[in-house]
């Protein structure tokens, strides 16, 4: 395999106005201050040996500090990132309050080259949102998961 691979758990819920979708906005310094462009479907990497799905239920573990989801996983298929990551998802209908979440943390050298180390939580904030909003927040490619999730027929 070349290049990182991600993998992650989409949720998504039932509203009167339409779907839902969970999304987690990336945490540590670079996206402090953006919106656009900064929220993800909550997943990870992981390593040859290990299938996305095991991973992208480890990763949801990780990530939000709760188990994941059991339900009808729906695949939404891999996108490539501008980064050249290849992400892989899949949409489970649940509901989750994100006040619940605790998500886990990575170090970092901050500010750069001062020697200090920092923790930061991997995802600052977790919120549901509309398919609409949903594509103006989250990283371009992974748009293409809600564009999937929207033709899931049974929706």
């Amino acid at each position: 395999m070349t290049g990182k691979r991600s993998a992650g758990l989409l949720l998504y819920r039932r509203a009167d106005d339409g779907p839902q979708v969970l999304l987690g906005h990336m945490g540590g310094p670079f996206f402090a201050r953006r919106d656009a462009g900064a929220w993800t479907v909550p997943k990870g990497e992981y390593e040859p040996a290990e299938t996305a799905w095991d991973a992208a239920r480890r990763e949801f573990q990780e990530e939000l500090g709760l188990a994941p989801p059991d339900g009808e996983a729906v695949p939404l298929g891999e996108v490539k990132q501008t980064n050249g990551k290849v992400v892989t998802a899949w949409a489970i209908e649940a509901d989750l309050d994100p006040a619940t979440v605790v998500p886990g943390t990575f170090e970092m050298e901050w500010p750069p080259k001062s020697g200090r180390r920092q923790e930061f939580p991997e995802l600052d904030r977790v919120e549901w949102f509309g398919l609409d909003r949903a594509r103006e927040l989250i990283v371009p490619a992974q748009a293409a998961f809600l564009d999937r999730l929207a033709e899931h027929s049974d929706l």
